[in-house]
């Protein structure tokens, strides 16, 4: 049963992650929308799609860009801090949480400047020059990594093969049903 628990876990922590980082990636989108007098025509958040911002107003679009991935690995951070601060349980879950946003943001900025896709191009195009984008990277992912070293044992890794808390696989489980339905229902636009 314990390697059931290690499973379900990771199978449910991971996907979780991906869509959490949309979320607060997206929500930096649209907070420098706000901040500029930007107009927000929808924000697309769904399980089975890359998530976006489109604005019907950016008098500031090289700020908006950057918002995106600047929030997404703050917001995580501050999360960490706020776990660590308060002495939480399953900081480990958090920790990698902040660790996902991190690598995740810094590849999407700092390689995907070398295709000029999704935000990367935004930045190119309106202005941001490439090495900033690849120092962008340069920080986050080993910043990201250096996040997961030492978490292991609470995924059942390492010195705790297979062996995780069975509450904690099944709230993981919870959070990844719940924010799939809740993109799912809410179509998020």
């Amino acid at each position: 049963m314990a390697r059931f628990h290690q499973l379900l876990l990771i199978a449910t922590y991971l996907p979780f992650c991906w869509l959490a980082m949309q979320v607060v990636h997206e929500a930096g989108h649209v907070l420098g929308a706000a901040l500029s007098q930007g107009r927000v025509e929808r924000v697309v958040l769904h399980p089975l799609a890359i998530s976006r911002t489109d604005l019907t107003e950016n008098p500031h679009p090289l700020f908006v860009a950057w918002m995106g991935p600047v929030v997404g690995v703050l917001i995580p951070l501050l999360i960490l801090v706020v776990f660590s601060w308060a002495r939480l349980p399953c900081q480990y879950l958090v920790r990698f949480f902040a660790g996902f946003c991190l690598v995740a943001n810094g590849e999407y900025i700092g390689v995907g400047s070398f295709w000029s896709i999704g935000d990367a191009g935004d930045l190119l195009r309106h202005g941001s020059p490439a090495w900033l984008l690849w120092l962008f990277g340069l920080v986050t992912v080993p910043s990201g990594l250096w996040l997961w070293n030492g978490i292991g044992e609470g995924f059942g890794l390492g010195r705790a093969p297979g062996k995780v808390d069975a509450r904690v696989a099944y709230v993981s489980l919870g959070l990844l049903v719940a924010t799939a339905g809740v993109e799912l229902v809410m179509g998020w636009r």
